[in-house]
Parts: structure tokens; sequence; C-alpha cells
């Protein structure tokens, strides 16, 4: 298709798969190029879609001046070197959550983009979602009145696989970067920036956290509620209670799923998941749109508010002394 919006993705694991697999659902982006380290996965991956190009080098992939977008699809210690790269060469990116791995490198990130004058955005895929987009319009209605709580969490039971990345310090491991981003970036979105938190973890021997609860405090005298951990399977749900109702959103929260709205009076609507795929071409959709139109971030999820996310979690790692040796 002549005016398909062409991808550069780096990175050949399992999200950059899920990715580019939700990509095929539209009829107007295309997977053009791939970045690996490695020769044998690069080819591998390229294989699977028609005319996408395999480089063994990140440097030669966003050089390709037949490339629209980079998708950064690598492990959250690679995502300023990765999106630095490719915003330094004139290419819109697309980075994968957690945005960077610490507010410091958000800013390099952000200051980057400013300075080429190129679109980044972060790809908390859940911003895009239609229950999420439903979630904020319920929201702006005030139906729910004033907020007062939002309860959030996200735990899978994934320390016994020993991934590294999930689970060694030097790759910024643990369930806070990899699982609490979800409904640490959630509360964000209904609550905005906390007037004050306060966490607590417990840790793995490898030294990186296996569970992380967080409480926001916020002016308004709203509180957050999150928890994350890589040892046990959680319901994954969120709850947004306020003086005249709630809202529920079922497992998996953060996924295509169904919620309901519960009023004071007694009313319940029902909004079921009729969604059909993973979900993240949405963000490929809102992203493309940008880059379309010269517009160098998304107000859906600002690059100031990924950068506020950072450093929400840069203080829960403050007090609750998660540390990784390459700061």
């Amino acid at each position: 298709m002549k005016d398909a919006f062409r991808w550069g993705i780096i990175g050949t694991g399992g999200i950059a798969i899920a990715f580019a697999t939700d990509l095929q659902r539209l009829p107007d982006h295309r997977v053009k190029a791939v970045g690996s380290r490695s020769v044998k996965k690069g080819h591998a991956f390229a294989a699977k879609y028609p005319d996408c190009k395999a480089y063994g080098s990140y440097e030669e992939l966003v050089a390709d001046p037949n490339i629209d977008g980079v998708y950064v699809a690598t492990p959250h210690t690679s995502h300023v070197s990765n999106t630095l790269l490719a915003l330094r060469s004139g290419k819109p990116v697309l980075c994968e959550k957690p945005f960077a791995v610490n507010s410091a490198e958000a800013n390099l990130m952000i200051d980057a983009a400013r300075e080429m004058n190129v679109t980044l955005m972060e790809a908390m895929w859940t911003r895009f979602l239609p229950h999420i987009k439903k979630t904020r319009e319920i929201l702006r209605s005030g139906v729910l009145g004033e907020i007062i709580s939002v309860e959030a969490d996200h735990g899978q039971r994934l320390a016994p696989l020993r991934i590294p990345r999930l689970m060694l310090p030097e790759f910024a491991g643990g369930a806070l970067l990899d699982l609490g981003i979800y409904p640490i970036s959630f509360a964000h979105m209904i609550l905005g920036v906390p007037e004050k938190i306060t966490a607590s973890s417990t840790f793995t021997v490898e030294g990186v956290d296996a569970q992380t609860t967080a409480i926001f405090d916020y002016a308004s005298g709203a509180q957050a509620i999150l928890t994350t951990n890589m040892i046990t399977q959680t319901p994954c749900r969120a709850v947004v209670s306020g003086t005249l109702g709630r809202m529920e959103i079922d497992s998996v929260f953060y996924n295509p799923a169904p919620m309901r709205l519960i009023l004071n009076d007694g009313s319940i609507t029902e909004y079921p998941n009729t969604y059909e795929g993973h979900g993240l071409r949405e963000e490929a959709i809102e992203f493309a749109r940008l880059v379309r139109t010269s517009k160098l971030e998304s107000s859906i999820l600002t690059l100031n508010e990924s950068y506020e996310i950072m450093k929400s979690l840069d203080e829960i790692r403050s007090q609750v002394k998660l540390t990784y040796p390459f700061e």
C-alpha cells in the first residue's frame, strides 16, 4: 500500500512479535525492517512479514530511509540508548514501557526529541485501548462525583521462570518497572501527580523487588492503592471510586477488558469486552497519526506525564532502596 506507515522494529523478543502480529490487523501499517544483534533472530523475525528487511545492527536500521517510525522493543536498560540513536537519526520513536529506567534517562530522551523536532511517545498501550477511552469519558462526565480512591494491582507468577531481565539488577529487574508500571500509570491518568508517596517492598535473593505496594496521596484527599508482584497471580483489576459511585474494570484491567459503572442510586451499566486482537495496534494508530500530522507528542499520554510517572517510580525505588548497579 502506497501510503502505509512503515515500521522499523528494534528488538525481536516477545513484545516485538506481539506488536508486529497485531499490526497485521491494520491495512495501512507495515513492518518493513527489524534490527537485531543476532543475525539469525533478525532473519527469522523478518521472514514472517512481506518485504521486511533484517539488519544486523540498530545503526543500520535507523539509517534506513524507507522507515517512517521506530518501535523500541528492547529490555528496559536499552530504552534510552536505542531511543536516542533513533531520534538523533531523525526517526520518530515509539518506546516500550517503562519509558526509561529513571527520570534522568527520560529527560534525556525528551530533550533529544524536542531538539531534533521528532515525535516521541511511550508505548503504554493500555492508554489507547477502547475501554480506557470509555473510562476517561466517564470520568469527564462527572457521574462518579469527586474521585476518592483508585485501586489497581498487577501480579503474575513470573519469578519461578527465572527470566534474567526480570530477576537481575543489571537488567533493572523486579516487579516494579515491568509490572507495576501499569497500575502506577493508571493512577496518574486518573488523579495526576501525587503529593506524597509511601511505598514498601519485599526482595528476591538477587536484590530486586518481588513485591511492591505504594500509596499515593493527593492534595484533594484522594488516595491510590497500587500493588504489584512477580511471585503470585493476583486479580489484576482496577476500581475507581467516587462520591456518587464506582467503576470496576475486570481482569486483566490493562488489556481489553469488560467493565461496569455502579452508581449509588443502584443503577449498573455494563460495558462488555468485544475487542478482537491483542490491542497493541491502538498505540500504533495514534503514533502514526502524530507523525503524519507533524505532532511531537500525544495528548493521550504526554511526554511530561511519562516523565512524571518515571519520577514516581524513582521515589518508590528510593523509599524501598531498590537500586541498579549501572546508576
